[in-house]
């Protein structure tokens, strides 16, 4: 069924339910319109004679919101990227070849000689009652591995029907099936499995390329979840992905408030393979493991000048963590900006973030988010354990945004990333550039309306 004739059957199911009287008049006028406009400006030092990569992208979003009454409403938004063209993002490095990797993330990547990009985000139908809500159409989506990840020009939007369930304070229950994912850094709406191989593919377990780019066979996936809290110090959240024809991932993630500043939270997250991975045949399958498995740990601690908090994840050897980059971060507690945990086996990570604000003045702050990483890697030689050929590394962001109740539609940020490789690694740049030894930096200016 098309998203047209989705559209046409809960619009006619919706208005059966809809009495309308003179009370609706003035919800019948509810309209809003809003947006932002984003001027985004990218580097990458690499180490030594590599090449340096630089990106300068403006564009944006409006969209417009109209409610029919006060049950039914519509929406609709529009997505821009414009790349402003201070780097020919084509022109690889001469040693390795590689082009950018985080660059060309601002733009469509599968296609960098459009200079203009533009994406129908969304385009739904909402239908609410009581404490409940659907949605169908296209939308943004936010889960802890299906989700915007809204660190370039566009977000990763999805297509399909949620579902939100809100009528006991203490069990909030949302669902949905997806059929089709607009990754950022495209330009359009795929189907669930042609959509896993727009980004970098890496290698099979048996050192060939991977081949699962275009070759994927998936039609769609169903998400659940359910937060319970237990007691106003005990609480869970519980999601389960099944992905037609390639995996399901149950991820839980219980958190004990120790006292009312210090929180101890867990995570586990499982894996299993569905029918035949994505592909029958070896070398073109995207999920190639039986099972995976994580686990992780994180103490926060709030003190009257920053809150502090240090998580380690461990992902265990019986097989590589594997979800789809394209779909959105993986918010494990030992993720950090610019980087992935995604086709890591025998890993370990120890993560610490401090999160300050300074006020500046009667009007005006910055807010700091700094994490220091180290991420044990499987040797870039193995790739039954490591996908990506990534070296053992470690890391170190600084995030800066400045509020201003003056300027209060204006939302700078600032991102510093250093990467620094950690012990041997054979001396190829391949396995260097884009990925360690490098410097980053993102400047990013908001205005929001």
């Amino acid at each position: 069924m098309s998203l047209k004739q989705l559209l046409y059957s809960f619009l006619f199911i919706c208005s059966s339910q809809v009495s309308y009287s003179q009370n609706d008049t003035d919800t019948l006028k509810k309209h809003d319109l809003s947006g932002a406009w984003r001027t985004y400006f990218m580097n990458t030092a690499n180490n030594g004679n590599l090449k340096d990569f630089t990106a300068l992208a403006t564009g944006g979003n409006i969209k417009y919101e109209f409610a029919l009454n006060k049950n039914l409403s519509f929406g609709i938004a529009g997505y821009t990227s414009i790349n402003l063209g201070i780097q020919d993002l084509e022109i690889a490095d001469a040693a390795t070849n590689k082009l950018s990797r985080y660059e060309e993330g601002l733009f469509d990547r599968t296609n960098l000689d459009h200079k203009f990009l533009f994406l129908l985000g969304e385009l739904y139908v909402n239908y609410k009652f009581r404490k409940q809500e659907i949605n169908l159409g296209r939308m943004k989506l936010n889960s802890p591995f299906v989700n915007g990840q809204d660190g370039r020009m566009i977000p990763t939007l999805v297509q399909g029907v949620w579902y939100k369930n809100a009528e006991n304070k203490d069990i909030k229950l949302q669902a949905g099936i997806i059929n089709e994912i607009a990754p950022r850094s495209t330009g359009e709406f795929y189907k669930l499995g042609e959509s896993i191989g727009t980004y970098a593919v890496g290698r099979n377990p048996d050192e060939s390329n991977s081949g699962y780019a275009g070759n994927t066979h998936s039609n769609y996936m169903a998400i659940a979840n359910t937060n319970v809290s237990f007691s106003k110090s005990i609480k869970a959240e519980m999601w389960n992905y099944f992905t037609h024809n390639i995996s399901n991932t149950f991820y839980i993630k219980p958190a004990y408030n120790i006292t009312r500043s210090s929180k101890l939270e867990l995570e586990w997250l499982h894996q299993n393979r569905v029918g035949d991975g994505g592909n029958k045949i070896d070398s073109l399958r995207y999920f190639s493991n039986s099972t995976a498995d994580i686990l992780g740990i994180k103490l926060q601690q709030e003190f009257p000048i920053a809150t502090v908090s240090l998580s380690y994840n461990r992902i265990f050897s019986n097989g590589r963590f594997l979800f789809p980059r394209e779909w959105g971060r993986e918010f494990l507690f030992s993720f950090q900006k610019r980087e992935r945990s995604e086709g890591s086996a025998n890993n370990h990570a120890l993560v610490m973030y401090i999160d300050k604000t300074v006020v500046l003045g009667k009007t005006s702050n910055l807010k700091s988010i700094l994490s220091v990483g180290h991420h044990w890697k499987a040797s870039v030689l193995n790739p039954e354990d490591n996908k990506y050929a990534f070296p053992d590394y470690k890391q170190i962001n600084l995030d800066l945004f400045f509020n201003s109740t003056k300027l209060k539609n204006l939302k700078p940020e600032l991102l510093l990333v250093s990467k620094f490789s950690n012990g041997d690694i054979p001396d190829n740049p391949n396995f260097i550039i884009n990925k360690v030894d490098l410097f980053h930096v993102d400047f990013i200016l908001n205005y929001y309306f």
